[in-house]
């Protein structure tokens, strides 16, 4: 279970004001003491991650934030941070203090979820200190709500039981491969080892693309882009092969056309973004010139060397195709602007180490401000006159 990376797991963050008993809920709802507890306010000050085996869901990874009414000098802060978390929450729970009913504080909060399209549970805590009429007349007038108490355990189970219900009621998470391809069938993964292959071991993108194969029944065979044309005597009826974005071209031309082809940040694109949109931001590089902006985005930081694909590699196609020396910013991780208006392409990276939430949100910011976004594998497909051929699995 820890070993799920936080990217695969579903996000749920906890809101409230200071005191509420966030982080005791979290540790209740856990079975463990992981968060830090205090009488003092404004205990919890950056957000804090947990991740768990929530059944019947799966991996999931709570989000522990400070007090949304944190008055202290570093309060506004620590609110603003907390807010930020919105941008990568699949649900949310909204703790009130039993004793500190404040709908006022809980009516702007909703309208901040309402406004990221999360869904999301009213929890009144600490009903172990209210009196049995006061009890009573909170059950009466809240009814769509959850009352426990992280203190004595009461009502944490019928919580747990419903988070899980909630999140089963969400979007069906895409496969990576499996929906693609039939129980049986056989898939070839090129996996290129050059200087940017990690050492002793293969990337995530990769990795998860395997277990996926495995998931669904489907027969996986691993070659470098060395040994394929060999492999591919080896095996009959191949119904796809899926690469490593930077060999795209070597690869078409050793792969007959009667076989699919694909690559690992395509798969990625729509199994965590908008493919469809990826691809359709690839028509603003006919449009780009000298003054051009370019956003580029990674979501994981990495050692960079003369063959990295954001900085140097499709920088120097762009340039090429262009005839000029364009202007680059680089975000990394969750760092994303509020404001894209001074950049004329948004090209993000294959997105496996943040959630399908974070770049949902963002190809919807990029929309909103008529933005074209793409991504890694979309536009090296395009640069390398394969993306029809790369995108001819999908349904779009």
């Amino acid at each position: 279970m820890n070993s799920t990376p936080n990217s695969n797991r579903k996000h749920i963050s906890i809101y409230g004001k200071t005191n509420a008993g966030k982080s005791s809920l979290i540790n209740a709802i856990l079975g463990q003491d992981l968060c830090l507890v205090s009488k003092i306010a404004g205990t919890t000050t950056d957000p804090v991650l947990k991740a768990m085996e929530l059944i019947p869901v799966g991996p999931v990874l709570f989000i522990d934030t400070a007090g949304l009414d944190d008055d202290t000098e570093l309060g506004s802060i620590r609110v603003k941070k907390s807010l930020e978390m919105l941008k990568r929450t699949d649900f949310a729970l909204y703790v009130m203090d039993g004793n500190d009913i404040d709908e006022d504080h809980y009516n702007h909060i909703k309208i901040e979820f309402k406004k990221y399209n999360i869904s999301s549970l009213l929890v009144i805590n600490k009903i172990d200190g209210i009196s049995t009429v006061s009890l009573q007349a909170l059950r009466k007038k809240f009814t769509d709500v959850f009352f426990v108490s992280a203190e004595t355990g009461e009502g944490i189970e019928e919580l747990k039981k419903e988070i899980a219900t909630k999140l089963e009621e969400e979007e069906e998470e895409i496969p990576i491969i499996g929906d693609l391809v039939p129980y049986d069938g056989k898939v070839v993964l090129v996996i290129p080892i050059d200087s940017e292959a990690p050492k002793g071991r293969i990337i995530l993108p990769q990795v998860q693309c395997m277990r996926d194969c495995l998931d669904h029944g489907i027969k996986a065979y691993v070659v470098r882009d060395t040994e394929l044309s060999s492999a591919l005597k080896d095996l009959q009826d191949i119904d796809l092969v899926v690469t490593d974005s930077q060999a795209f071209k070597k690869v078409s031309r050793i792969v007959p056309e009667d076989i699919k082809l694909t690559g690992f940040s395509i798969l990625f694109a729509r199994h965590k973004g908008d493919l469809k949109s990826f691809v359709e931001g690839t028509e603003k590089i006919k449009e780009l010139n000298e003054k051009s902006k370019i956003l580029i985005c990674e979501s994981c930081t990495h050692n960079v060397s003369h063959e990295d694909i954001g900085r140097v590699k499709i920088p120097k196609l762009l340039n090429k195709a262009v005839g000029a020396e364009l202007t680059y910013h680089y975000k990394v991780a969750h760092d994303f602007p509020e404001d894209l208006s001074q950049y004329d392409l948004v090209i993000h990276c294959g997105a496996c180490m943040i959630n399908r939430k974070t770049v949902a949100l963002r190809v919807k910011r990029c929309r909103e401000q008529n933005v074209a976004i793409t991504n890694y594998g979309v536009i090296l497909a395009y640069f390398n006159g394969i993306l029809d051929r790369s995108i001819e699995i999908f349904d779009l």
